[in-house]
């Protein structure tokens, strides 16, 4: 497994999944233009060798579909990432085991947490070369303007890396940063994420809050940054977890954070409490240009280190597809044993890619009592903290494929009545980028039961679904070929061929 980008870059070029761009190419506008129309196709990753303005190569939508997110964690299919979501779900909740089989379960994934252990380099490839204030300026690297009314360059897939002020416990986020001078950025961020927790402490304790970027990384560690976690685990551990083997972490220079040791780049700064600047606009994953924060935290950094001759991994964010919604699309299924463990009727669920991978989620129950369905939505929405901006919860039977659309439309026509069956929850913490909600950060949420429905639910008989006689069907799987079809493989429908235009 590659351990760090340079290794992923090499694994996708030698599965003919990267192409070299030698052209001179603009950061500002061009870059993104161009990636975003292999994003839309699911093209390969891209590898900018000649960037206007700066010394360093871009390397852009490396996860840009499913298959590379799971060759980034070392598998070759999304099933296989249920496992892992399985492993984790002991990690998150632990129980005591009830079977002798459960307690050999629990010890394999506690050595796995033994093996994931993060291990210090004293030498660390991220620090060949090293900047102090003066010696560097922003300006000068090849940060992307994405879209025409962006207010400045912006700074993605970094690794914001802080500590809580009591606890010394590490956070590790990604949020999207802008360029404001030579040695200061602004940051967009949620008031739920771990980062903003630390500054709230570090403002009580009157003390500044170190922080630490580093870009370039393997992009397994992305991914188990991107995770939902316990507050008092580590992400190190996780993506340790997730790789088989402990990260290699190096003691930052100037402050006292930790950072993958294979990093490309790793900018180390401070953030004042109170001290702001002016963020945005600038494109957002809701589609929109999201609108202009004059009061978002200011970073300040003292020292940047970098490889010898080093890459810039970046990615953006808008409508999917987009590489954040391929990444969503492969930890779904991470999440899954997780949320079953929280909810256990829970069967299966999806977030669906075209509704921004978390603002709705359809869930499937097998159903066994009146009001199970609406159950199942609340818990939900409490089970993880990014669930708390799912705007639709969509509860279906469990004999419904929930990634199939036509099924999921099937079954809200067909098991719905608006106003037995859809509930409102209002003025719920929200996502600020939201414009479709009245008041910034505050919204409504929507439960849509489209189960089956049973007594007291309904006074009315439910008719049996329409099925085929199963004796009929085993004669005719017998007899295709006698029919003169057996050229024609009756798989899975193609759902495009019904006009739903699926991105695969």
């Amino acid at each position: 497994m590659p351990r760090d980008l340079r290794g992923f870059i090499k694994q996708i070029e030698e599965r003919g999944q990267l192409r070299r761009i030698k052209t001179l190419v603009d950061p500002d506008l061009e870059i993104a233009e161009i990636a975003n129309r292999m994003l839309q196709h699911g093209g390969p990753g891209l590898l900018f060798e000649n960037v206007k303005g700066s010394n360093y190569p871009v390397a852009v939508n490396l996860m840009g579909t499913v298959e590379r997110v799971c060759w980034a964690m070392n598998m070759e299919s999304p099933l296989e990432l249920e496992t892992l979501g399985k492993k984790l779900a002991l990690l998150y909740q632990p129980r005591p085991p009830k079977k002798f089989s459960q307690a050999i379960e629990l010890g394999k994934v506690l050595y796995d947490v033994v093996q994931a252990k993060p291990a210090r380099d004293f030498f660390p490839p991220c620090q060949q070369i090293v900047l102090k204030e003066g010696e560097f300026d922003f300006n000068q690297m090849p940060f992307l303007r994405v879209y025409p009314g962006d207010a400045g360059k912006v700074v993605t897939l970094g690794l914001m890396i802080t500590k809580d002020p009591e606890t010394k416990i590490p956070n590790v986020g990604v949020y999207r940063l802008q360029v404001q001078s030579q040695n200061t950025m602004t940051v967009q961020w949620l008031s739920v994420r771990g980062a903003t927790r630390h500054l709230r402490k570090a403002a009580e304790r009157g003390e500044k809050l170190e922080v630490a970027i580093a870009l370039g990384v393997d992009p397994l560690i992305i991914l188990a940054a991107a995770t939902p976690l316990p507050i008092d685990l580590s992400e190190w551990l996780f993506a340790g977890i997730y790789g088989g083997t402990g990260v290699h972490l190096a003691k930052c220079k100037t402050v006292d954070l930790e950072v993958p040791a294979d990093s490309e780049f790793v900018f180390e700064g401070t953030i004042t409490p109170g001290e702001t600047g002016v963020d945005g606009p600038a494109g957002d994953h809701m589609g929109y240009y999201g609108g202009v924060n004059e009061k978002a935290p200011l970073l300040r950094f003292n020292c940047v280190t970098h490889r010898k001759d080093p890459i810039y991994l970046t990615t953006f964010s808008g409508r999917p597809p987009k590489e954040d919604a391929m990444m969503a699309l492969a930890l779904n299924r991470i999440y899954t044993p997780i949320l079953r463990q929280q909810v256990p009727e829970i069967i299966d669920f999806f977030l669906p890619m075209e509704a921004l991978s978390y603002k709705a989620a359809v869930l499937s129950i097998d159903k066994a009592y009146p009001g199970q369905a609406r159950r199942a939505a609340l818990a939900f929405w409490s089970a993880l903290p990014q669930f708390t901006y799912t705007k639709f919860v969509i509860v279906v039977d469990k004999d419904i494929n929930i990634r199939d659309p036509r099924a999921v439309v099937w079954a809200i026509t067909s098991k719905v009545d608006p106003a037995r069956d859809v509930f409102i929850l209002p003025e719920n913490p929200f996502d600020s980028l939201d414009f479709a909600t009245e008041k910034p950060g505050l919204g409504s949420r929507m439960g849509i039961d489209a189960t089956t429905k049973i007594f007291p639910e309904t006074d009315r008989p439910w008719a049996d679904p329409l099925k085929s006689d199963p004796d009929v069907a085993a004669m005719v799987d017998r007899r295709w070929a006698e029919y003169g079809l057996a050229d024609l493989e009756l798989g899975e429908v193609d759902p495009n061929l019904f006009g739903y235009q699926i991105e695969q």
